[in-house]
């Protein structure tokens, strides 16, 4: 049928009020402080709880599991060595003439997937990027629109799928890299000669259980994999093939309570060997468990930094911004993880800021042109590299800890930040779990 005239020039109207809303839609560009450009999650007006209330607010958005997730017990503090990161910052007069707010777009993720989905869409609209992504399931699931929309994001995890991305703005080595260290330290000073992958599955325990069995079959070592399942009620299965596979070593790649339901059980049912557990399997709270005594025994911690009484000027400014009776109440290496993971962010809005251009654009292109962060000691410089390929700008380098009663997360360093001879050689051109 022949349209009229009219119903044409309805619809031509239509297109065009419709193209024009698309166009809304579209980040406005606004003229800050100090000649800085600016679109979302930026504002002329001062934080909420502003130092200096001359200066504009720069939000960022935090996702943790904060509530009931199995990760609470090091969110809750990662998000407060955040908070103390930045009020450092802004006390020290704040970046260009902003200052930085994660307080009011802070959500609970409870380690869902679905949720993180769902609280990233209500906070997108207000946010500049994201302080913190917590998990790496639930960051996955946001992860194409972090891409699309150009929104910068700090992960509370360390998945090798993070090298790979742009707009991730990640910290010391991987899940992957630091279980090949362990395995190499456990090859060349435990004298072990043969090697099991205890670990929750998806790309947290996939990826340490990967470069669990890269350094096992570069070291000649027996590999047995052994996935469990989150909660303490589920982890007899694990323990009985554990103990019937009789491994020298195991990397251990699960949430605290599973790591001492694993290291207590396997030690009742007469287990010998040794585990190394991955950073976000160990809590101090663990030493006043049944299973203290096991783990004293039995286990070691890998990690991606020294632990809270390290010597190094960024551990000690963090100590101060904290405070000793806010640490003493719950003692904890979320802290230091969540201090650390904010240089990245900080450096990226001040090259931003130096540019002019405090855009998401702007932040993205800034991020992607680090090529070293000033982590204060805490990590090397080059550990904040993140322009050029995966395999030339990953940081390798992952420390061992002992169990340490007195030192204020219970563990202290026995070996400082090493490359094993299997990372070292890696050719990493994929996430390792892939």
């Amino acid at each position: 049928m022949r349209r009229s005239s009219r119903a044409i020039a309805v619809g031509l109207v239509a297109a065009v009020l419709a193209v024009a809303g698309c166009r809304n839609d579209a980040p406005e560009t606004q003229q800050g402080t100090e000649g800085v450009k600016f679109d979302v999650g930026v504002t002329k007006e001062p934080c909420p709880e502003a130092v200096d209330k001359a200066r504009g607010c720069i939000y960022l958005g935090v996702i943790s599991d904060l509530t009931e997730g199995p990760f609470k017990a090091l969110a809750v503090p990662v998000t407060e060595g955040q908070k103390a990161f930045w009020k450092r910052v802004n006390a020290s007069g704040g970046i260009g003439g902003y200052e930085v707010d994660i307080n009011k777009y802070t959500k609970d993720n409870k380690y869902n997937p679905q949720i993180h989905s769902q609280v990233y869409s209500e906070i997108k609209p207000d946010v500049l990027g994201l302080a913190q992504t917590l998990g790496s399931p639930t960051t996955a699931a946001i992860l194409a629109d972090l891409k699309s929309s150009g929104v910068v994001a700090v992960p509370a995890s360390w998945t090798s799928a993070w090298a790979f991305e742009d707009v991730i703005l990640e910290s010391g080595t991987n899940y992957c890299f630091e279980s090949m260290n362990s395995v190499d330290y456990g090859a060349e000073t435990l004298k072990a000669k043969s090697v099991a992958a205890l670990h929750f599955p998806g790309d947290y325990g996939d990826d340490a259980a990967a470069g669990t069995k890269i350094a096992a079959e570069a070291n000649g070592m027996k590999f047995t994999d052994i996935p469990t399942a989150p909660g303490q009620e589920n982890q007899g299965a694990a323990i009985g093939k554990l103990v019937a596979a009789k491994p020298d070593l195991v990397i251990l790649t699960t949430g605290p309570t599973e790591a001492a339901t694993i290291v207590g059980g396997a030690a009742l049912a007469g287990f010998k060997g040794k585990f190394i557990g991955t950073s976000p399997s160990w809590n101090p709270a663990l030493l006043k468990s049944p299973a203290a005594p096991a783990l004293t025994a039995l286990y070691l911690q890998s990690a991606p930094w020294g632990p809270h009484g390290t010597d190094t000027p960024g551990h000690k400014a963090m100590r101060e911004t904290l405070g000793e009776a806010a640490f003493k109440a719950a003692p904890s290496d979320g802290y230091t993880a969540g201090w650390v993971w904010s240089y990245p962010m900080k450096a990226a809005l001040e090259k931003a800021v130096a540019s002019k251009d405090l855009t998401r654009a702007g932040l993205l292109d800034a991020a992607k042109s680090l090529a070293t962060v000033d982590y204060e000691g805490m990590l090397p410089a080059e550990a904040g590299k993140y322009a050029g390929e995966a395999n030339d700008r990953v940081f390798r380098q992952s420390l061992i800890a002992k169990i340490d009663a007195p030192s204020p997360t219970g563990v202290k360093v026995e070996k400082d930040f090493f490359t094993g001879k299997t990372a070292a050689d890696y050719s990493f051109s994929k996430p390792c779990y892939q």
